[in-house]
């Protein structure tokens, strides 16, 4: 099967890129939505996911790759919301901003852009290149 591309969003005041590369693998738990929770259940060890600073940088600042797939999330008493680990595996040399993705006619279609308030979102790999490629990479 192959590699599948997301992208994960984060408040920086909460849980930030450099928690991440501190922590050196992080939990991706706290998720209440049924999109998002489906797009965690989907991924698979070895898939990529940009990390996304909301709120304050509106912001892909790094990339981080799953380790663990397939985990319940801890903080849920109930057993039916989903998680993910993830390790850090790259700071971006140059963050691509929302206001950039906007602007780019490929990719309209982008989760990210279509459904905006979405914490856990798919990137298809022709999107994650116009990215990458934004981000100087």
């Amino acid at each position: 099967m192959a590699k599948r591309y997301w992208l994960l969003k984060s408040e920086p005041f909460k849980y930030s890129w450099d928690d991440l590369v501190a922590e050196k693998e992080g939990t991706w738990d706290g998720v209440r939505n049924h999109r998002a929770k489906n797009n965690l259940a989907a991924m698979e060890v070895g898939d990529q996911a940009f990390f996304y600073h909301s709120r304050e940088g509106l912001e892909i600042v790094g990339i981080c790759e799953v380790s663990v797939a397939g985990i319940t999330d801890p903080t849920d008493e109930t057993g039916k919301w989903a998680a993910v680990k993830v390790k850090p595996k790259t700071k971006l040399p140059s963050p691509v901003t929302l206001k950039q993705i906007k602007a780019e006619p490929a990719l309209e279609d982008c989760e990210l852009v279509r459904q905006s308030r979405l914490s856990v979102a798919e990137i298809k790999p022709e999107e994650w290149s116009v990215i990458m490629s934004l981000a100087g990479v």
